[in-house]
């Protein structure tokens, strides 16, 4: 619950809009007016009723996550395809869908202020984004997006899709009473300070009232015309900066996804004083920021140390794992592209032992912080090259070799004792596979205690490596800088 105000909110004054304005697609619009439980346009939308959200899927074991960040939707479609379906991937996770701030610059930012709820915007038109979702699903991908809900654009101009906006706290979809500005007109400037985290601006960003079941009712809309056209979760961006209990409130009001699930539902809730991670199971997982902070500190130095690995992490039902996103590559904190194989290695390590859903970041390369994705005119999003200006590791050998065995294997048992034969060398059972790491810059042959049966076992990472297996005991060849993944049948 939030905190007293400073003074009381004023009454509000003028009427709602519509729910549904800004989605003006005459099939989504029509999927959600009357015949489905629905109000008509004009009139304020009623939550449904509340219910308990679904916040996991099944345990470990075809979970992977696909992160294209800033693909655009028909780029994402002919991977979910051609790539993630046939690799075993069980989502992808994508950009907004939102209209949003067309930055003059192009900078990657602007995916992140909403202009309206229209589904069509700098990653493609709303058909695009329907049949990109149609797409995945036939491929068996479900799809999640980046949920902006607890505000709007900071500044005026023009949308993607046209919108064109001169006072901040007027976008079509919502008045001035519907945002925070009467109990706090200005930036958070204490982030010890929970209330003012929750109810002050973010970096200048309209705060919304998400405790008001009108601004509620806009917020499940938009999210339910997703689900509508084949979405089946959302990862909320700015998690923190709303409370706990709006978002219990606003996840337990979501429609049933295509399968008939709720929605798979994850929180950005960045680390800091308040508030803590905790608050937000309730209403989904929480993205795990230390998972990438510890494999940051052992892979930049010696990854012996992760034999004490899993200490101070957010427990495995609760959270998704990653090892960067793009805020975190762009600020220093996590492991990026430019670590090469590296980070690959990072990543071989997450999809071996994360009990937690891990996700497998793809972007695109930068020079400058705030440096648009590829873009045509008028700053639309071209098609992913990953060849020119895209780091696309979701395609690597070695990672795709790993979501295979992870699909194999991860269900069969726990991770095993997490061994270290030598310096940056590790490796450890996995219910019946095995997998090896070597980031030294030197070969390494090495022998591991092991559950696996006796015999030869190949690499499944593409390396066209070798294990023997002798009495319990795992003899491996790890060439620098590399990976060996085995597994039995």
């Amino acid at each position: 619950m939030r905190r007293t105000p400073p003074h009381p909110t004023p009454p509000r004054t003028t009427s709602r809009r519509a729910v549904l304005l800004g989605l003006p697609v005459a099939g989504l619009v029509a999927a959600l007016l009357p015949g489905t439980g629905q109000a008509a346009p004009g009139e304020p939308q009623p939550l449904p009723a509340e219910r308990t959200a679904e916040v996991a899927p099944a345990a470990a074991g075809h979970d992977v996550i696909a992160n294209l960040w800033s693909w655009n939707w028909t780029s994402v479609a002919g991977e979910c395809t051609d790539v993630l379906g046939p690799a075993g991937y069980a989502a992808v996770w994508v950009a907004p869908p939102h209209e949003s701030l067309a930055e003059p610059s192009g900078a990657w930012w602007d995916l992140y202020q909403p202009f309206s709820y229209q589904l069509s915007g700098r990653l493609g038109s709303e058909s695009d984004f329907a049949a990109m979702a149609q797409a995945c699903n036939d491929a068996g991908v479900r799809v999640y997006t980046d949920a902006v809900i607890n505000h709007t654009a900071a500044i005026g101009g023009t949308g993607y899709a046209g919108t064109q906006i001169s006072d901040k706290y007027q976008p079509p979809m919502y008045e001035r009473a519907d945002y925070n500005v009467d109990i706090c007109d200005r930036e958070i400037s204490n982030y010890d300070d929970k209330w003012e985290v929750q109810n002050c601006e973010l970096l200048g960003l309209p705060d919304l009232s998400t405790d008001d079941p009108e601004v509620r009712a806009e917020i499940v809309g938009y999210l339910n015309a997703q689900i509508a056209v084949g979405v089946s979760g959302f990862r909320v961006d700015a998690a923190k900066h709303m409370p706990a209990a709006d978002l219990e409130a606003i996840v337990g009001a979501l429609d049933s996804t295509v399968d008939g699930s709720a929605p798979f539902v994850f929180h950005e809730v960045f680390p800091g004083s308040t508030p803590q991670p905790d608050e937000y199971f309730g209403s989904g997982r929480v993205l795990d920021f230390a998972v990438g902070d510890q494999l940051k500190g052992a892979f930049q130095s010696d990854i012996s140390q992760l034999t004490g690995f899993g200490s101070g992490l957010l427990p495995a039902g609760d959270s998704v794992a990653f090892v960067t996103n793009h805020d975190t590559e762009r600020d220093g904190r996590h492991l990026t592209y430019r670590d090469g194989d590296t980070a690959v290695l990072a990543n071989v390590f997450q999809l071996a032992w994360s009990e937690a859903p891990p996700t497998v970041y793809s972007g695109f390369e930068y020079a400058g912080r705030d440096d648009s994705p590829p873009a045509g005119e008028g700053g639309f999003v071209t098609d992913t090259d990953c060849d020119n200006g895209w780091y696309c590791l979701n395609r690597d050998p070695r990672i795709t070799g790993m979501v295979g065995w992870r699909n194999a294997v991860a269900g069969d048992g726990q991770v095993g004792e997490i061994q270290s034969p030598q310096s940056n060398v590790i490796g450890f059972d996995r219910g019946n596979g095995f997998v090896a790491i070597n980031n030294a810059d030197q070969a390494a042959t090495v022998q591991f205690v092991t559950q696996l049966p006796d015999g030869s076992y190949d690499d499944v990472l593409g390396g066209g490596g070798q294990a023997t297996v002798s009495g319990g005991q795992l003899t491996v060849e790890l060439p620098a800088k590399s990976a060996v993944a085995v597994q039995t049948g």
